[in-house]
C-alpha cells in the first residue's frame, strides 16, 4: 500500500529555508548598534579598544550586506522570486537590509503640480549607506496581469472574442484583391 501523501510539500525548501535563515542574520547584523560593547569591553575601555568596536561594526554592517547579496544571488540562479515587500527592505544598488532611522530615511513626495494630485503620492526611502533612491507608489492600485486582465474583460463585457486564424487561400484571395485594385 502505498503512503498517504502529506501537506502541499514546496519544490526547493531547503532554497526557501536558506533564503530565510541569510535574511534573518542580516537583519540580526544589521540591527545591533555599531558602538555596542559587550561585557569584557566595558572593564577594559581603552583608546585601543574603542578603535576596534569601530571596526567591529564596520564589519557586522559589510557582513549583513554580504548576506543580503547571497540571499539575491540565491533566489536568481534558483529562479525564485522575492516577494515585493521583501525587495522594499533591500537597497537595490548596494544590497543594504534598510531600516528606517539607522541607514535610510522615508518620506512621501508628490511631484504633481502644486500637489494636486492625491494618486501620484510616491514614497521616497533613501539609502544612508549609498545614497540611493527608492520609489514607490502609495495607494495606487497595482493593474492585474494580462490574463486576468482579459478574463476580467470578458465577464464584464459578456462577449468573448474570437479569434482568426486565416487559412492559405483567405491570405491568397486577400492578396489577390489587393493586387487587383492597384
Amino acid at each position: 500500500m502505498a503512503k498517504a501523501k502529506t501537506a502541499a510539500n514546496v519544490p526547493n525548501r531547503h532554497i526557501y529555508t536558506r533564503m530565510s535563515f541569510l535574511y534573518q542574520a542580516a537583519a540580526y547584523l544589521s540591527s545591533q548598534p555599531q558602538d555596542a560593547k559587550g561585557a569584557a569591553q566595558e572593564v577594559a575601555a581603552t583608546a585601543q579598544k574603542q578603535d576596534m568596536d569601530t571596526q567591529d561594526g564596520r564589519t557586522r554592517v559589510a557582513l549583513s550586506r554580504r548576506l543580503m547579496t547571497d540571499m539575491r544571488s540565491t533566489s536568481k540562479k534558483a529562479q525564485i522570486s522575492l516577494t515585493p515587500a521583501l525587495k522594499h527592505t533591500i537597497c537595490k544598488y548596494c544590497d543594504t537590509l534598510l531600516m528606517e532611522g539607522q541607514n535610510s530615511t522615508t518620506s512621501v513626495e508628490n511631484l504633481s503640480k502644486g500637489g494636486r494630485k492625491p494618486w501620484a503620492d510616491m514614497i521616497v526611502v533613501k539609502c544612508h549607506t549609498c545614497g540611493g533612491v527608492k520609489r514607490f507608489p502609495v495607494n495606487a492600485p497595482r493593474q492585474k496581469r494580462r490574463p486576468r486582465r482579459d478574463a476580467a474583460s470578458v465577464e464584464s463585457t459578456g462577449k468573448q472574442t474570437k479569434e482568426i486564424s486565416p487559412d492559405h487561400e483567405t491570405l491568397s484571395s486577400a492578396i489577390a484583391t489587393a493586387v487587383e485594385s492597384t
